[in-house]
């Protein structure tokens, strides 16, 4: 176990280690703080579900403080309303902590048993090979170092250590179908079978490992049949598709459309590769997403429905540290903006408070730019690349409100993240700045 942790975390400055408080994560960070000294920074979400959840949070206070390890910690301020919301929830907290703390990890506890229970969920539910993939062994700054290791495993790790956990009384409850999985099915499978987890385990390694090599075969033949593309649309050349077998052209489709924010499922895959196989030249059908399919004799056009045109992007200036207001647009969305001396503002959207002394004045507030970087504790990083980690979409990218101070540097990006740079008074004069929706207002 402990040669694992270690080849995943190796070369890491600082790594933020996701903790419940349950088993799993409590092995985790005493593993890499005792075992392997890494520089750790514990991070807890109460979600606020449960009635026990504010004792939970106490309890992974109290051996924080006694294994000496920094906590991030917050509580969320309305219970989700479904384990999906909750999940997106713990993330956006971890990846904002990371930032916060200059962490270049955010490591969890996943382990054999969670792998095999996501697949068993997804095989009864209905999955393909890049389902059976299961939960991914490291995704951007996501690692999961525990993943070849069964619960078992951990809890004699725990016995040898010593180590106290507590138990989510969630996990036990029956009603929902993947502590069904948990607690009935894999256990069956392990009487039946005994090394039925491990082998699952090893089925999603396998099957990550295919993907992989069909994303390479997808990239090649999305290249050989695409004659033109861009955000709007893409021209194919309809007979060099046809001689790829029929699993590599579904997925070229998919891909595809995916790229334009269409997501057939498994009926509106055939009805796509039907119309591909004999649809007549100068045809099209409207499919999933608004997005039109037609056949231009030897040539395939695929393509988004010309939008209505966007205003364009406005900046505004914010000359110094007095009061002020105005409007910008971005992405077509129009914002409206205050700043001024704290207090003086009702907070109304996004707002963020800076020392206004730290800062370059003129600000501006835009929309995002290609190239576009933001400085953290550990390094630099694209704009681009923290919206993918963050999970905003395309289309969401161009109308989120930018900070950048006269030099060009980002300093906020509101609602996602703010640079070092971008210091928080402690004391003395500070600078409160607002964004909201302008239409809104």
């Amino acid at each position: 176990m402990r040669s694992d942790v270690a080849r995943l975390t190796n070369g890491r400055r600082r790594i933020l280690v996701a903790l419940s408080g349950g088993l799993d994560s409590v092995v985790l960070l005493h593993l890499l703080h005792f075992d392997l000294s890494r520089d750790v920074v514990a991070a807890h979400f109460d979600h606020a579900m449960r009635a026990s959840s504010g004792a939970d949070a106490q309890w992974v206070r109290g051996l924080c403080r006694a294994w000496d390890i920094p906590l991030e910690l917050a509580r969320a301020e309305d219970a989700p309303a479904s384990e999906a919301a909750a999940r997106e929830l713990r993330y956006a907290f971890l990846l904002a902590a990371a930032d916060r703390v200059g962490a270049d990890a955010v490591v969890t506890a996943h382990h054999a048993d969670d792998q095999a229970e996501t697949l068993l969920f997804r095989l009864a539910r209905g999955t393909g090979l890049a389902g059976l993939a299961g939960i991914p062994e490291q995704r951007g700054p996501i690692v999961r170092p525990l993943l070849s290791f069964t619960r078992a495993e951990l809890q004699l790790y725990a016995a040898a250590a010593r180590i106290r956990w507590r138990e989510d009384a969630s996990n036990r409850n029956l009603r929902f179908a993947r502590n069904r999985i948990r607690h009935r099915v894999i256990p069956e499978l392990e009487r039946a079978r005994p090394g039925a987890t491990r082998q699952i385990a090893r089925l999603a390694r396998s099957a990550a490992a295919a993907e992989r090599a069909w994303q390479g075969i997808i990239h090649a033949a999305v290249q050989d049949v695409v004659e033109e593309g861009d955000s709007s649309g893409f021209i194919l050349a309809r007979d060099r598709l046809l001689v790829y077998d029929p699993p590599v052209r579904a997925r070229v489709i998919r891909y595809l459309l995916d790229r334009l924010g269409s997501r057939p499922d498994r009926a509106g895959t055939r009805f796509v590769m039907a119309f591909i196989n004999s649809g007549a030249s100068g045809v099209g059908v409207e499919l999933a997403g608004g997005v039109r399919l037609e056949r231009d004799f030897d040539r395939l056009l695929m393509r988004l429905p010309r939008a209505a045109p966007q205003p364009a992007d406005v900046v505004l200036r914010i000359p110094d540290a007095g009061p002020g207001a105005g409007t910008f647009v971005a992405g077509g969305q129009r914002y409206a903006a205050r700043w001024a001396p704290a207090g003086d503002v009702v907070p109304a959207g996004y707002a963020a408070s800076f020392d206004p002394s730290s800062l370059r004045f003129p600000l501006e507030l835009r929309a995002w730019r290609a190239g576009d970087r933001m400085r953290f504790a550990y390094g630099g990083k694209k704009l681009k690349r923290l919206f993918q980690e963050r999970r905003i979409g395309r289309g969401r990218r161009t109308s989120v409100p930018v900070l950048s101070d006269d030099s060009g540097a980002v300093l906020w990006v509101a609602g996602v993240a703010r640079s070092c740079d971008a210091v928080a008074a402690s004391s003395g004069p500070v600078l409160q700045i607002t964004v909201a929706d302008a239409d809104a207002e």
